[in-house]
């Protein structure tokens, strides 16, 4: 049996034309970025600003925060609103698109926790477990 997207370049699993188009490489391009995951569990619950996201996704410097951000926006995953104010306020929401993912972070929630249980080890993150856990 073939090895998906062996040969492909690493883009190849979301090229339009062509290519291998392999759904979980598809998943952590979208998903997979440093901070990704967690910048889209801490806006399922609502609209946060910039400053609010830099307080909640701990280590992620302003520059890698923005670019993450830039990422998912232009992936479709969150929306960026800004207002004409001075200074300038900008908040972040998810997509209908980026809401879809929300089993997926739950899911991945559970399975974390379960890892670290199972290792003698206590979650202890800011992130708070969702709702059906």
């Amino acid at each position: 049996m073939a090895s998906c997207c062996r040969q492909s370049p690493p883009d190849a699993a979301t090229t339009p034309q062509g290519g291998c188009h392999c759904p979980v490489a598809t998943t952590l391009r979208l998903i997979g970025g440093k901070y990704k995951a967690l910048i889209l569990w801490q806006l399922t619950p609502g609209v946060l600003r910039f400053s609010q996201l830099q307080r909640l996704v701990a280590g992620a410097t302003p520059k890698m925060l923005t670019q993450q951000l830039r990422e998912l926006e232009e992936d479709g995953l969150v929306h960026r609103e800004v207002y004409p104010v001075v200074p300038p306020r900008v908040e972040y929401s998810l997509t209908p698109l980026g809401h879809s993912l929300r089993p997926l972070l739950e899911s991945m929630y559970r399975w974390g926790s379960d890892y670290l249980r199972g290792r003698g080890v206590t979650p202890n993150c800011a992130m708070t477990p969702p709702d059906s856990a």
